[in-house]
């Protein structure tokens, strides 16, 4: 099928499931499937083949970073791309009946997901975030490997405690490594700094929360508060059925923003002043800590959203 043209569309649907060795390509409504390496050789020419169909949408799932080649070379010919949650995609495919799974089945119901659910085309990531993003990642896993190792040296033996205390302090310089990687490449952009020193000015935002919400959150300022607080997944959601009425509570959304906002929020419950006020409110209310804790994580997630949307810098009115 690879070297013979598909029959266009004035609504072209299609749908790549990514693979390690392969692009799965699936087209509706021509129902035509197409197989191609995934390597660079083969990108580019599913990308010439897809610039005749003159796509209206193409859909990939985020597979570990294994999408970003592919829809970056999309995303540079011009065509809407929209990267969406597998589970969702699984999910839509179980709803749907499609329980078979097969690499070309699963570009048909991603085809397909996208023709039906139309998902928001995103800007893929320049060069600038995507070098962002590898040494945010990187530093959640440095973090991730110095937490593992100080516990086990609490309970270690004797003859190992020497070997771990200096990987410990390999670690460290690595960490210091990638902090100052991430201050550089953040600081030679105009546009990056601005909005880092923008970020930074609201009590209780350091540093890794406003890196982390900058390259990890690239939605921040340019959709409303109900939708920003969704896709990090601070926003409560229902659980009624009947006449029951569940308690509200929080799921999904983006875990590393979610956490980096936590911790945020501890700090800025105790300094920030519209933040610590909002907390002491509901806490006299009679609210759980952890409900007032999470409604204080989406109280300063919409400051932040309104700051990023006005280019204002932090004054306690933001607050009402």
């Amino acid at each position: 099928m690879q070297g013979r043209d598909i029959v266009k569309d004035s609504q072209v649907c299609v749908g790549i499931d990514v693979a390690k060795a392969f692009l799965d390509v699936h087209l509706l409504p021509a129902e035509k499937a197409v197989r191609y390496p995934n390597s660079r050789t083969g990108i580019v020419t599913m990308v010439r083949m897809l610039k005749r169909q003159r796509p209206t949408l193409v859909v990939l799932e985020a597979t570990g970073r294994l999408e970003i080649a592919a829809a970056g070379a999309l995303g540079a010919a011009g065509m809407p791309v929209a990267i969406v949650n597998p589970r969702h995609v699984r999910e839509y495919a179980k709803a749907t009946g499609q329980l078979a799974k097969t690499d070309a089945l699963d570009a048909r119901v991603i085809a397909t997901y996208g023709r039906d659910l139309h998902p928001e085309p995103r800007p893929i990531p320049d060069k600038d975030r995507l070098a962002l993003q590898g040494l945010l990642a990187r530093r959640r896993q440095l973090v991730e490997m110095l937490t593992a190792e100080k516990n086990r040296l609490d309970r270690a033996h004797p003859a190992t405690r020497r070997d771990l205390r200096e990987h410990i302090a390999w670690l460290h310089e690595r960490l210091k490594k990638v902090d100052r990687e991430l201050h550089e490449l953040i600081k030679a952009s105009e546009a990056w700094r601005q909005r880092d020193a923008l970020l930074q000015g609201v009590p209780g935002i350091g540093p890794i929360a406003s890196r982390t919400l900058l390259i990890d959150l690239p939605e921040l300022g340019t959709i409303s508060h109900k939708a920003i607080s969704k896709l990090v997944g601070v926003a409560p959601l229902n659980r009624d059925s009947g006449t029951l009425r569940g308690s509200r509570s929080i799921w999904g959304g983006r875990p590393h923003v979610r956490c980096a906002l936590y911790m945020a929020s501890l700090a800025a419950i105790r300094c920030n002043p519209a933040i610590r006020d909002h907390y002491r409110k509901l806490r006299d209310a009679g609210k759980k800590p952890k409900v007032a804790q999470t409604a204080c994580m989406r109280k300063l997630l919409v400051i932040l959203n309104a700051i990023a949307q006005t280019g204002a810098q932090w004054e306690a009115p933001h607050a009402t």
